[in-house]
């Protein structure tokens, strides 16, 4: 595997524990009249779905195995080209039902990557 697929596991980990750290103990209340917790929220979603796009053009077969990779990079594209319609409900929804999940399975990319 190359140094750059590695890199790429690496950056979608970081991003989504950046998110968990910044949003623990807030609710939707907070985030929504944070737009400092906001913007920094959408930053770290648009690292995911970059770091993911190009995981996947290096290496699909990993790329699949994150549990719907092809909705978090079309999420990434609302994000950074759709910003004006971003509906904070629907990040907030994100970060509350599907962060755990893809921090789970990149978790286990990280760790299958460290063992080879």
């Amino acid at each position: 595997m190359r140094l750059e697929a590695r890199k790429y596991r690496f950056d979608i980990h970081r991003a989504a524990e950046s998110i968990e750290a910044f949003c623990r103990g807030k609710n939707f209340a907070d985030y929504r009249t944070d737009e400092l917790l906001q913007a920094a929220v959408e930053r770290k979603f648009g690292i995911i779905g970059e770091a993911l796009a190009r995981l996947h053009a290096e290496d699909p077969e990993t790329a699949s195995r994150v549990p719907e990779y092809r909705k978090i990079i079309a999420f990434r594209n609302i994000i950074v080209h759709g910003y004006a319609s971003v509906d904070e409900r629907i990040v907030w929804g994100v970060i509350e039902a599907d962060l755990s999940a893809l921090r789970t399975a990149v978790a286990s990319l990280l760790a299958e990557a460290s063992a080879a």
